[in-house]
């Protein structure tokens, strides 16, 4: 059906972030000033295709300890956030296999523990895929979330 790839060039990560403002600027009214954020300079981006067109976006940032929401851990956390897949492609498994590319780069990249901010209507997704929610429910960009994390 489709595979994931890391962006690899400049071009790459203009489509995560087109993707992306499909998803959450235009379906989910957040605003362009808060969906793209300063954390996209240091992220690994991943694209997600389907029939040779890209569908699908993510990303994993390095976090320090003790960042807001991570778990206890010693070391540094892997952040996945800005999961995005088209409207016309939920439901085909490109949204497990970004997240499951993040977690792979995560490993490659010495990290141990995930943490990630879900929107409180995914948090069923999440859990199927091993997270899990903690902490109270908290607004992001005018929608509700609650933090999830899993160990690697």
């Amino acid at each position: 059906m489709g595979d994931v790839r890391l962006a690899r060039s400049a071009q790459d990560v203009a489509l995560a972030y087109a993707i992306r403002a499909e998803v959450f600027v235009v379906e989910q009214g957040v605003p362009t000033d808060l969906e793209l954020d300063d954390l996209d300079g240091d992220a690994d981006h991943f694209l997600a295709y389907a029939h040779g067109r890209p569908v699908g976006a993510a990303r994993l940032v390095v976090e320090r300890p003790g960042f807001p929401g991570a778990p206890d851990a010693p070391g540094p956390v892997g952040h996945l956030g800005r999961l995005a897949v088209r409207r016309g492609m939920r439901g085909s498994g490109l949204g497990v296999a970004l997240v499951r590319a993040v977690e792979a780069r995560a490993r490659q990249r010495g990290l141990a523990v995930m943490a990630l901010s879900a929107q409180t209507y995914a948090i069923g997704f999440y859990e199927r895929l091993g997270y899990t929610a903690h902490g109270p429910e908290f607004d992001d960009a005018g929608l509700p979330h609650r933090w999830m994390t899993a160990t690697l």
